[in-house]
């Protein structure tokens, strides 16, 4: 069996019009149909093969395409990645020129610290020789203290001796702190009540304490005048209106009495507190009587 086709039915027709025309010989439409069977058969392997070379067509053209679209893909990649590459060149021309800047400032920091750290040294060799003379400026400095505290102390136990009479009565104090050495005495010991000038008891008693300062050269002596909180009142407010002019004057005048007993009156000064400084309770007798002082103070000179 053989499939008809335009070519068979055409040999057909030729061959039925060749038997109508009389007399084709048997055995050439044998040959015939042999070689209509033969070109069949040939037909029928070319379309076998068409088909065959069709599908193979369709793969190779699938292929094909596959390979169009894996070459598109691929440009796009290859533009992405020289997008990527000019990126990556903009980016490392960036971070050269970063890097030779940071490399630029680094040095310029290495050289400013090395000089700094030069700069220290030789600041440290500077205080070290600082401190060492500050250590002998201390060395001296406390030495000389020893001696002026020495001094000090002698004049304290010279005034203590001296005036133990006195400092067992009650009339004088002498105190010494951190070379400051006061001598407070009270005011009835050398003022009547509210009198400026100095009794001749009062006179008697300076006189010793001046014999003791006359041996000190060494430092300032200061007069303080103190008193209770009552206020000046009667004729005696005329001449001194508030606790300060009488203070001060009875301070001037004792500061006086010392440059007259041979003080060397550049030691000397007078200072009046009135009522604001004092070493006890102004609401009793005993108070206020240890409020009326004079203090005489020996200072180390500034």
């Amino acid at each position: 069996m053989f499939q008809k086709t335009p070519v068979l039915a055409a040999v057909v027709v030729a061959f039925l019009i060749l038997g109508l025309s009389g007399c084709v010989a048997q055995s050439d439409y044998l040959r015939k149909q042999a070689e209509a069977d033969a070109l069949n058969r040939d037909l029928a392997a070319r379309t076998s093969q068409n088909s065959d070379l069709k599908a193979q067509i369709d793969k190779l053209t699938a292929a094909t395409e596959g390979l169009i679209a894996d070459k598109d893909a691929l440009i796009a990649d290859k533009d992405g990645l020289i997008t990527d590459k000019k990126r990556l060149i903009a980016d490392t021309e960036r971070f050269e020129k970063e890097r030779t800047a940071l490399e630029v400032r680094l040095n310029r920091i290495t050289e400013e610290t090395s000089r700094t750290i030069e700069g220290l040294r030789n600041h440290q060799i500077e205080l070290e020789g600082d401190k060492q003379m500050l250590a002998e400026s201390i060395s001296l400095l406390r030495q000389t203290k020893e001696v002026e505290v020495r001094k000090v102390s002698k004049t304290y136990e010279d005034l203590l001796s001296e005036m133990k009479n006195e400092i067992a009565q009650g009339q004088i104090a002498i105190t010494e702190l951190r070379g400051k050495l006061t001598v407070d005495v009270v005011d009835r010991i050398l003022f009547d009540s509210g009198q400026t000038e100095i009794r001749p008891e009062g006179l008697g008693v300076l006189k010793r304490v001046v014999e003791i300062l006359m041996t000190v050269t060494d430092k300032v002596i200061r007069v303080e005048g103190h008193t209770d909180s009552i206020p000046i009142g009667g004729a005696l407010a005329k001449r001194y209106p508030t606790n300060w002019e009488l203070s001060a004057a009875r301070a001037l005048n004792v500061t006086r009495f010392l440059e007259k007993e041979g003080i060397d009156p550049a030691l000397l000064s007078a200072v009046a507190f009135g009522e604001h400084q004092p070493i006890a309770e102004n609401d009793t007798p005993e108070g206020r009587a240890r409020n009326r002082r004079i203090a005489i103070i020996l200072l180390p000179r500034e």
